[in-house]
């Protein structure tokens, strides 16, 4: 007589029950936050700071995607205000053209909009450097090997020459002006040495393009009107040129190139 306690004997046929199935142990991966992204500059649950630079950062970017396609128009309509957005040569070369062949009085009001307005966001790339160092750079570069290739003689410059690599940044075009600023801001450069230095690139640079065009007068302003009256053309063609850029750099898989002197 068998035992109560005893286990039940298959019967014939029957697959013979698996008494000790190991418990699971598979334990899906903890999803990762949205900061913790290595496509991101930071290293670490970013803070108010972090959050605050990177979203200037992008309205930067915002704030000049959309203003390039209306420069032909607002170079047409009044220079004073194109200069005041984002401290265009076009427009300060117009200005000083306009000083020239019709005696404009406000070219000094031109030279102080333009110099002011080409600065005014370099602060969020210094500070940027500052907070993440060679975070930035690593994203700015991304998978490009050109773009990292600029990135890195643009900081191996920066920090060897410091405050006068962000002045020659406005000359040299081939110099990544955002690289420059960021790794000074990250080599300890206070920001009242980086304002001064990148005033003086700013300026001097304005004055030089208001020259050329006092110098050339009348003939620029035939081409100023020429632009006017065909600028929304010339929008046109810029955002299909944005459009087929950005999708061609899409599928190489390469990001925006870095910026250049202005």
């Amino acid at each position: 007589m068998s035992s109560p306690d005893a286990p039940e004997a298959s019967q014939p046929g029957e697959p013979a029950s698996d008494v000790s199935a190991p418990a699971e142990t598979a334990s899906a991966e903890p999803e990762r936050e949205w900061w913790d992204d290595p496509r991101l500059p930071w290293r670490g649950k970013p803070g108010r700071a972090d959050i605050a630079c990177w979203t200037a950062i992008a309205v930067i970017g915002i704030y000049s995607l959309v203003l390039l396609p209306l420069r032909p128009v607002l170079l047409g309509l009044n220079p004073y205000v194109l200069v005041g957005l984002n401290g265009s040569r076009s427009g300060t070369v117009t200005i000083g053209a306009q000083a020239a062949a019709l005696g404009d009085p406000w070219w000094p009001l031109g030279l102080v909009l333009a110099t002011v307005s080409i600065v005014k966001f370099d602060w969020v790339y210094w500070l940027a450097g500052k907070l993440w160092g060679h975070g930035l750079i690593d994203v700015l570069a991304g998978r490009s090997a050109r773009a990292a290739r600029n990135a890195a003689r643009a900081e191996a410059i920066a920090r060897k020459i410091g405050g006068p690599a962000v002045f020659l940044s406005y000359y040299i075009p081939i110099i990544p002006i955002v690289i420059i600023y960021a790794s000074v801001g990250a080599a300890g450069m206070k920001l009242r040495t980086f304002l001064i230095y990148d005033l003086l690139g700013a300026i001097t640079t304005r004055i030089l393009f208001m020259y050329l065009g006092y110098r050339i007068g009348e003939p620029a302003i035939r081409v100023v009107d020429l632009i006017a009256k065909y600028s929304w053309y010339l929008s046109l063609a810029i955002i299909a040129g944005m459009v087929i850029t950005a999708v061609w750099r899409r599928s190489r898989g390469e990001r925006a190139p870095l910026g250049g002197g202005r």
